[in-house]
């Protein structure tokens, strides 16, 4: 890309983009209502991206606040390879850092591809995993699941709040403060009536008479998906098989809850998680990147 420059009719960019990404969900394997959910989510703030073209491809850009910083968004860069690929992020960058962006984040839709290479020395910090749950899921022989009680509630809830705050840092784009700061939000947002919140399920597993690790799902999070915000096996039971084992649990939740598919978040730095839901068969539906400036 050379001589970019930023666009005001941005009808033809949006229909293309839409259809990049709802091509690139489908090949995911969701379903059409699906895709279009989360198409949906991925054009959040699109009225306010700045689109640019140097007549032959399109870059999307945006500024926006992440705990207090001003965090720069690659949306869209449509060259994949040679120097216009390395032109259109090397702009799309520059335009982020002269809006005062500490970092830029880049969101890539589906499995890896040509256009990920553009973004290969950008840490990933995220995933979202998706896979079909089994029609009729059965719980592994010697694993047993039943809900939670209200009394362990307090407990583990104290654990799962460390538990993800320990995750954010690890991924490498927030500090400790604002990791904490995050958890806070996310968990008041996720669960504003604590245990009795509509919609979410809470498990512990148990294996020869111990509770060997817990569950936290939210049903009917998308169109047919209950999404898994926490599977967690206790590290002292880890290196057994139940690793594997709670992803069956998954999929039994899932049919529990009326739903077809399951849905996880991995952080980057989880590679245990990253080979377990490979190993799995959990498609890639988002890949979050992103890198200081």
């Amino acid at each position: 890309m050379n001589d970019i420059r930023i666009v005001t009719d941005r009808a033809e960019w949006r229909a293309g983009f839409e259809e990049r990404v709802l091509a690139g969900y489908r090949a995911a394997g969701c379903s059409d209502p699906l895709a279009r959910a989360l198409l949906e989510r991925a054009l959040k703030g699109v009225d306010g991206w700045t689109v640019a073209t140097d007549g032959a491809g399109w870059i999307a850009v945006g500024v926006s606040e992440d705990n207090g910083a001003a965090v720069g968004r690659i949306h869209d860069l449509t060259a994949v390879q040679g120097p216009a690929a390395v032109a259109a992020r090397e702009w799309a960058e520059r335009w982020c850092a002269e809006r005062g962006a500490g970092r830029v984040e880049v969101r890539l839709t589906g499995a890896a591809d040509e256009a990920h290479a553009v973004f290969a020395d950008y840490p990933v910090r995220g995933q979202n995993r998706m896979r079909a749950a089994a029609e009729r899921p059965e719980l592994p022989p010697g694993l047993g699941v039943r809900p939670l009680t209200e009394e362990e509630y307090p407990g583990w809830y104290a654990g799962e709040e460390a538990a993800y705050v320990a995750d954010i840092v690890r991924a490498g784009a927030l500090t400790p403060e604002q990791a904490k700061v995050k958890s806070d939000e996310d968990f008041a947002r996720h669960l504003p009536q604590g245990y009795r919140t509509p919609g979410h399920a809470f498990y512990a597993m148990e294996a020869d008479g111990q509770v060997i690790g817990t569950g936290w799902v939210n049903h009917g999070y998308l169109p047919g998906v209950t999404f898994g915000f926490s599977l967690e096996v206790y590290e002292e039971h880890r290196g057994k098989g139940y690793g594997r084992a709670a992803m069956s649990v998954g999929e039994w939740a899932a049919r529990q809850g009326g739903d077809e598919a399951m849905m996880f978040n991995v952080f980057g730095g989880n590679e245990v998680a990253m080979s377990l839901y490979d190993n799995t068969g959990f498609a890639i539906l988002d890949e979050f990147r992103s890198l200081p400036l």
